[in-house]
């Protein structure tokens, strides 16, 4: 089981939260899906690795083993690395080379890892060496700012090349999780439907079986995976 530790927000205007958790004993869990790219620093044996994660584009089954710990620094809409290629981050990751126990290789150069504590200077480290950048394009088409000026076309463009989906993927996927947390804090099934913008509840269900992994039914009752991936207070995009 994954144990979340804590969670806060970001003062950076590139990162969202950072948190961390570790887990007890084995069993599976459903990582469920992402709109955001995160930088995950993980602990096993000893081992310390970095990994970059792009968005995950719907539910999936995963197995957890023991004694592990885990540092996440989720950043905002539109932030990434441009060195590292979004076609490969979609649904994957990329682990950078190990220079030292507490280092790893990223643009020539080795970097230490990261801390719950010191992860906003580490992102303001990385900005600093233009390694960290912010499409801001992505946030204000998200929160339904007038780009006239710009074609559509032109905005799908660049959304895209950044953030890997498409717009309409990321509200979709935002949404599904503002409806499973309203559902864990006890809404009613009528309630979510109009709260999160559903049509009906065939389409809450397909949408949460799609990128949360569960059925509304599942999830009230808390049975099938019980153990979700990190799930914290959100809304849905306009």
């Amino acid at each position: 089981m994954i144990i979340f530790d804590e969670e806060r927000l970001s003062d950076s205007p590139f990162v969202e939260r950072v948190w961390r958790c570790h887990s007890e004993g084995d069993g599976p869990f459903l990582s469920i899906a992402e709109s955001r790219w995160e930088i995950v620093v993980t602990r096993f044996h000893g081992k310390r690795t970095l990994t970059v994660r792009g968005p995950e584009t719907k539910a999936t089954p995963m197995y957890c083993s023991s004694d592990g710990e885990w540092l996440g620094i989720r950043l905002k809409p539109g932030a990434f690395l441009p060195s590292l290629p979004i076609s490969e981050l979609v649904d994957g990751n990329i682990t950078l080379p190990e220079a030292t126990r507490n280092s790893f290789w990223l643009d020539s150069s080795t970097w230490q890892l990261p801390s719950y504590d010191n992860a906003d200077t580490f992102v303001a480290r990385l900005v600093r060496e233009g390694l960290l950048m912010r499409e801001r394009l992505v946030d204000a088409a998200l929160q339904g700012c007038d780009l006239r000026d710009l074609s559509p076309r032109t905005v799908q463009r660049r959304f895209l090349q950044t953030a890997g989906v498409t717009q309409s993927a990321v509200r979709q996927i935002e949404r599904a999780r503002y409806a499973t947390l309203l559902l864990q804090q006890g809404a009613s099934i009528p309630d979510v439907i109009y709260e999160a913008g559903y049509f009906d509840q065939p389409h809450l269900t397909r949408s949460l079986k799609y990128f949360i992994g569960q059925t509304p039914a599942q999830l009230i009752g808390k049975s099938a995976f019980e153990q979700l991936s990190f799930l914290y207070k959100t809304r849905p995009f306009c």
